[in-house]
């Protein structure tokens, strides 16, 4: 397979990445405590409640931020209705004691929520991502993951790690335009493999004989690398048919637990 791209991954700073899990946890934490069967519920919640959601959240993931560094009150409730939606039960544990020294652990969301939950929660804001029409004629970014999925699907339909890096190796884009690789990979620790997580924080990094523009490790992942930017190059067709964003889910969670293994052909 052929391909091209690149980005360093410099670790940008927490800001963005932050301002995003404490968003997500917010939510989480206003949604397990509303009524039940409440519709306008979210437009009856005040300043003081959101404000107070939102620092028991950093708290909680251990993020030392300060006040006007906070997620707004619009991207809360965008989470909020992002987890009703899913329709999965939230509950509230109990909090664990915050050490202020502790370095704050990427991987707590994946410990809050249900991971197709999350990759959910990283991939909608993807739809409103609209792409440069020269190296992108297909439309926004969403779009195109769905298209570079589908492309995936074809060459490794049972390939759960490949197909995931396939459908989220551009998340980043919704959290940090200016380094989306970095930003995918920091939003995906713990709620993915290790062979997912190198795939998507290196699918830059080939020049356009789909050789290494550095040295790779390990090198078996290389094959995968090059088919995985081969899709990326590929899915940019605008028009192209795609299935929706939930079919595609469903369809990984299938894989999970290869219930596609009774079928009979």
């Amino acid at each position: 397979m052929h391909d091209k791209y690149k980005k360093t991954h410099r670790s940008k700073g927490t800001d963005d990445r932050a301002r995003r899990q404490i968003a997500s946890e917010a939510a989480r934490r206003l949604v397990a405590i509303r009524e039940p069967g409440a519709t306008d519920w979210l437009d009856t919640l005040t300043e003081s409640e959101l404000y107070t959601a939102k620092r028991k959240a950093a708290a909680v993931l251990g993020r030392k931020v300060r006040p006007g560094d906070l997620p707004s009150d619009s991207e809360v409730r965008v989470c909020a209705v992002e987890l009703i939606r899913a329709g999965l039960p939230v509950v509230i544990e109990d909090d664990p004691e915050t050490d202020e020294d502790e370095e704050p652990s990427p991987q707590r969301m994946a410990d809050h929520l249900d991971r197709f939950t999350l990759y959910r929660l990283r991939l909608i804001p993807l739809e409103t991502i609209k792409q440069n029409p020269k190296t992108h004629p297909e439309g926004d970014a969403l779009y195109h993951s769905l298209q570079v999925f589908e492309l995936a699907r074809e060459s490794r339909p049972y390939d759960e790690e490949f197909l995931l890096a396939a459908l989220l190796h551009d998340i980043g884009k919704a959290v940090d335009p200016t380094n989306h690789v970095a930003a995918a990979v920091e939003s995906l620790r713990g709620a993915v493999t290790d062979r997912t997580l190198w795939l998507i924080e290196h699918h830059h990094d080939l020049d356009e004989g789909a050789r290494p523009k550095k040295p790779l490790e390990p090198a078996e992942y290389l094959d995968d690398l090059r088919l995985l930017v081969e899709c990326d190059r590929k899915g940019r067709v605008a028009g192209h048919p795609v299935e929706g964003l939930d079919t595609t889910l469903a369809y990984l969670k299938k894989l999970e637990t290869e219930d596609y293994l009774d079928e009979t052909p």
